[in-house]
């Protein structure tokens, strides 16, 4: 969803050319996505996710991808940093729970390995999402490009969960040994 949902490349055309706010509109801009992620993760820090952590994870997703869509369609500079912040935020739960998850119920023989490729992938899909919203933006504008970034992550996500079932079946961060105890 990453992958697709990246609008953090296109933030300098939205702020040059959309929202005209110029460089100090886009400082805000970037600021405003960390803000609501650091929001977040400090509002977890004192109340974790404990049940039902596979259907929010999805959720979070959805909501990450519907604020991407947000985002590409407003023209209003306060509405793009109300859905900035709402990405973050999103992304932050989405990470939290995928990280837990992976740390939780990977089995020991293959945790250091599946952690090595979630790294790579995560870290991998912020370079390549961004080459990818350039290159759509080059074919269909930046809104364009945002939109349907956007639109894909709500798309993959749900098949994702119609695909996957064990992630929206995940309820708790225990694993399945602590749960038969």
């Amino acid at each position: 969803a990453v992958l697709l949902g990246g609008a953090t490349a296109l933030m300098p055309v939205f702020a040059r050319d959309l929202l005209h706010v110029g460089p100090e509109g886009l400082g805000q801009m970037r600021a405003a996505t960390a803000a609501g992620a650091a929001v977040v993760a400090f509002w977890l820090s004192f109340r974790p996710l404990q049940s039902n952590v596979g259907v929010k994870m999805l959720a979070a997703v959805v909501a990450y991808g519907a604020a991407t869509i947000g985002f590409g369609l407003s023209r209003h500079f306060l509405l793009s940093l109300a859905c900035l912040a709402c990405l973050g935020a999103a992304d932050m739960i989405s990470v939290f729970i995928r990280s837990s998850l992976v740390q939780l119920r990977t089995p020991d023989t293959v945790r250091g390995r599946v952690s090595a490729i979630s790294g790579l992938a995560v870290s991998a899909s912020n370079e390549l999402g961004e080459f990818q919203s350039g290159f759509a933006a080059a074919l269909l504008g930046a809104t364009g490009a945002v939109v349907f970034g956007g639109s894909a992550a709500i798309v993959i996500t749900l098949a994702w969960a119609w695909f996957f079932p064990e992630l929206r079946r995940a309820r708790t961060f225990e694993t399945r040994w602590e749960q038969k105890s």
